[in-house]
């Protein structure tokens, strides 16, 4: 470990101090977290029913970003070995041995640590608690346990992911209501197809790896099959939401019309299970999930 530690110390002294900082943010996969900041945000101004205190808004921020980073360099810690066997992932920097393994866990748990201070002090300590919990259930659960032992990995695990709306909603309300529930669901039936999208276009990396993501264990013809499946799910979920009085007809008109792209995007994967159509379909999913939630910032403001 020692030796591994010194090799890890080096490889960060070699790429000097632009490429140390750069090597850290990268750590946080700040893409990840921008996506995440989005749904929690989505969350604020449903709660708000218009715009949210700004102060509380950049705390969540702030507080939700260093939780989501913290998680994501703990990933890179407990996931080292798997990455180093991908072809996706082998540049990562404790897989290719550029920052230490031991420097990104301290750095990942720092980070947490910041996260629950900045929420329990300045927003409130539901906020903060389930901001952990996400960072425990993606690490312990997701990490380290079903992602290397079951295809169903990301179907469950995928809660880690949808808790930000929910820390959004709990920030500007104090408690966990049903629309924040809803949005929780969404997000949660949003990660399979999602990812098992992306899966199709690295399958081999995964089975090089020895990880059971769907595609893998069932192959493709079940997997797509289980894309449209959770597909049509999710854009009921989505419709099924603008039932409540949480959202109006800007978010009505809004999901009927990136739903119906989504299903549609998913069925012709399902018919034609080509490299391009997942491709397709798991750039559309960012967008997708990107655009709904800011619909609903549209739809706090103005609600008809």
């Amino acid at each position: 470990m020692a030796e591994h530690i010194e090799t890890g110390l080096a490889a960060e002294k070699s790429g000097g101090l632009h490429g140390l900082i750069n090597d850290y943010v990268t750590l946080t996969k700040p893409p990840i977290i921008s996506l995440l900041l989005i749904t929690a945000i989505g969350g604020m101004f449903l709660a708000a029913e218009g715009i949210p205190s700004l102060q509380t808004l950049a705390l969540v921020c702030v507080g939700g970003g260093l939780g989501a980073g913290g998680a994501n360099a703990i990933n890179h810690f407990l996931d080292q070995d798997i990455d180093s066997l991908m072809s996706r992932t082998v540049r990562r920097p404790v897989a290719s041995n550029r920052i230490a393994p031991m420097n990104a866990l301290i750095f990942g748990i720092a980070l947490n640590i910041g996260a629950f201070f900045v929420l329990t002090y300045w927003v409130n300590l539901l906020s903060a608690c389930l901001t952990l919990s996400a960072t425990l259930f993606y690490l312990l659960v997701y990490t380290g346990w079903l992602k290397r032992n079951t295809p169903q990995n990301i179907v469950i695990g995928g809660a880690a992911g949808a808790i930000p709306p929910m820390v959004g909603w709990a920030a500007v309300t104090g408690g966990i209501e049903l629309p924040a529930l809803y949005l929780f669901t969404i997000v949660f039936f949003w990660t399979p197809p999602h990812f098992w999208a992306l899966a199709l276009l690295i399958q081999d990396d995964y089975q090089a790896a020895g990880v059971p993501m769907l595609p893998v264990v069932v192959g493709e013809e079940r997997t797509t099959q289980n894309i449209f499946m959770y597909s049509l799910a999710l854009v009921a979920l989505t419709l099924l939401f603008a039932a409540t009085d949480a959202v109006g007809l800007v978010y009505l008109a809004s999901a009927i019309v990136l739903g119906s792209v989504f299903i549609v995007m998913a069925w012709n994967l399902k018919r034609e299970p080509t490299t391009r159509k997942a491709k397709h379909l798991y750039l559309y999913s960012l967008l997708y999930l990107a655009l709904l939630f800011s619909v609903m910032l549209a739809d706090g403001v103005y609600r008809f």
